[in-house]
């Protein structure tokens, strides 16, 4: 019995220090209302014969309405071709379970900022914030995301979600596939 509980016990303790910290930015409460957004995190990572893309999720509230900041850094030598939201852009999640959620851009039209570094490299930096809708809002907490689609202005782009991978840009470890699960929780008033 006594070997029972200690295992019990051990159990508990390790569920409840397997949850992921919520890392807040930002969180102002003023006499405008509330904000709040979780720190950037690399959900896909992409770097092949000199090009690389990485995209970057923040989750936000600002007075209750729960948002999608997206970053899309782009890196060449060589011209990087600007990708555009307008405010047809939609970002397509396709869910675990078969499922798709559908996040729609609150922006206006936005081709990002082409800029040098200092090896004379182009960077492009493409910034948009998109909001969920009602209906599939609750699937994003239990189910993992395997793919996602952006339709940008001219074209669709397809990005696969891996289970983890180890960022070249800082050497941490990401889960973009738990994203949802492991940080809404964290915006949520």
């Amino acid at each position: 019995m006594k070997n029972l509980l200690f295992v019990l016990f051990l159990f508990l303790n390790l569920t409840a220090f397997a949850q992921k910290p919520c890392e807040i930015d930002n969180d102002i409460k003023d006499s405008l209302g509330t904000y709040k957004s979780t720190k950037q995190y690399i959900v896909f990572e992409r770097s092949f014969a000199g090009n690389s893309t990485d995209i970057f999720f923040t989750l936000s509230s600002s007075n209750g309405v729960l948002g999608l900041e997206t970053q899309i850094l782009q890196r060449s030598q060589d011209f990087i071709k600007a990708l555009c939201y307008d405010a047809n852009s939609k970002i397509y999640l396709q869910l675990n379970n078969g499922k798709i959620v559908t996040l729609y851009n609150t922006g206006t039209e936005n081709c990002g900022n082409l800029l040098r570094d200092e090896n004379n490299g182009n960077n492009r930096l493409t910034s948009a914030t998109f909001v969920f809708s009602k209906e599939n809002f609750e699937d994003l907490r239990v189910s993992p995301v395997t793919f996602m689609r952006i339709k940008f202005a001219g074209e669709v782009i397809d990005y696969p979600f891996r289970t983890a991978f180890v960022s070249e840009l800082d050497k941490k470890v990401y889960e973009p596939e738990t994203y949802f699960i492991d940080y809404l929780k964290c915006i949520e008033n």
